[in-house]
């Protein structure tokens, strides 16, 4: 890999590091929240409550906001292996995000088509997800797949 290419690959993925850090933390929030039985309140959407406590907020009884703090720490480990120079990890990394960009499509469109209510934190988690996959797909743009 070029030095120019091995740059990018560092710069973008130290980015999708510190994105998932983020996620990581609104997730644990979420997780912490809904394990010890309180109600997250909402200061931006009115909706928290109507989402978090709806069947769609649990995965065969694990909050599925457990579930997204896994899978950011696992894009936020190997996001920083890659920008260490491990880039024989970036179709793992790939895989992950493109799941975790097509869960948060759908429960985008169960936010607004079957419950009619949005979670702030959720939104959050959304856009994170999808800022993780574009930085994926533009690495892979400016790399060529490299």
């Amino acid at each position: 890999m070029s030095r120019g290419k091995f740059a990018s690959t560092t710069i973008l993925y130290t980015i999708a590091a510190v994105v998932s850090l983020a996620g990581l933390l609104d997730a644990l929030y979420l997780t912490i929240e809904h394990l010890q039985g309180r109600s997250v309140r909402c200061t931006v959407t009115s909706g928290c409550s109507e989402v978090l406590g709806s069947s769609y907020a649990v995965l065969g009884g694990v909050p599925l906001a457990a579930v997204g703090a896994i899978a950011y720490f696992l894009v936020f480990s190997l996001a920083t292996l890659i920008a260490f120079g491990r880039t024989r990890l970036k179709n793992f990394l790939a895989v992950i995000v493109a799941l975790m960009c097509a869960t948060s499509l759908w429960l985008l469109y169960v936010q607004a088509f079957v419950l009619k209510a949005f979670c702030q934190y959720c939104l959050l988690s959304a856009v994170l997800s999808l800022t993780l996959g574009v930085i994926v797909v533009v690495n892979r743009i400016m790399n060529k797949g490299v």
